[in-house]
């Protein structure tokens, strides 16, 4: 199954007390790479919302913005260093004695002293408000999966028509191939008897004719092309991630049929040559949007 890894998908979940939205984009990449942003309270079920994720994506730059209508879930409390504060004070004491300097200490010169007075926020656990979240973030993943799905087919029928391309001109170069041996002969019958007028020496000519054809010779790249070729359409019908495969198989046709256009001597085979090499980029290129 072709899946593409370009896909968005928002879910937004109510209840009496909280309202969560969660968007997820994904775009392509080498591996699976999540990154997450959520309020700090939620930060504790950040592993249990990526494996619900996971269970849809299997590869791709994952995007997740999780926000909230309803902050109450926070607990903020004063925390007052009491023996740092009495330190404080007593300092403060010593210097006004010791130099003889007037004024009292205000309250504004203590609260503003954050090292002595903060603020801090503790997250209340609640269990339905996560159970929100993660139903929220299974929605927004199956809409991007559903996305991605949609994406794949079409990616799959474009693969497929240029692989029929492909195969239909690696055919024509399978029934042009052997005839480049025999024009060779004839040209070289033909030079060798104007430079001997008539008389010409077979032998030399079989072995000429012999070290071109060796050299010439494609048929062991046509026949691995052609398994290439069957190994990808196999591949498009798995049901696992097939992108990676995919892109590797691509290399490997493109290396057989740059190794062709370098061996065979042939202007009819070049072009076939330039041909499939442009239907290969065109499934590289999709190739590179499969998960």
């Amino acid at each position: 199954m072709v899946v593409s890894m370009t896909g968005f998908g928002r879910s937004r979940f109510e209840s009496d007390r909280y309202g969560v939205t969660v968007e997820v984009k994904t775009v392509n990449h080498r591996f699976c790479e999540f990154h997450i942003r959520m309020p700090s309270q939620l930060l504790k079920i950040e592993s249990n919302v990526k494996k619900s994720l996971a269970t849809h994506i299997k590869r791709g730059r994952v995007e997740v913005y999780v926000t909230l209508d309803e902050q109450s879930t926070v607990n903020r409390g004063i925390h007052i260093d009491w023996e740092l504060l009495d330190q404080y004070i007593q300092y403060i004491n010593e210097i006004k004695n010791r130099y003889k300097l007037d004024g009292a200490i205000s309250i504004p010169d203590i609260v503003v002293r954050e090292e002595l007075i903060q603020i801090e926020e503790q997250a209340l656990e609640d269990v339905e408000l996560e159970k929100l979240v993660l139903e929220a973030a299974a929605a927004a993943a199956n809409e991007v999966w559903q996305m991605r799905q949609r994406e794949g087919l079409a990616l799959e029928k474009d693969i497929k028509a240029h692989l029929h391309k492909l195969k239909a001109r690696l055919n024509e170069l399978r029934k042009h191939a052997p005839t480049v041996v025999e024009q060779y002969r004839d040209r070289l019958t033909k030079r060798m008897a104007e430079f001997v007028e008539g008389q010409i020496d077979d032998y030399r000519i079989l072995t000429e004719v012999a070290i071109f054809a060796d050299k010439a010779d494609v048929n062991e790249e046509i026949t691995r092309l052609e398994s290439h070729i069957h190994q990808f359409f196999e591949i498009l019908s798995l049901t696992d991630p097939i992108g990676r495969k995919l892109d590797f198989l691509v290399q490997e046709m493109n290396r057989e049929v740059n190794t062709i256009g370098s061996k065979a001597n042939d202007s009819n085979i070049a072009m076939e040559v330039v041909e499939m090499k442009s239907y290969l980029e065109k499934i590289k290129e999709q190739v590179q949007n499969i998960e």
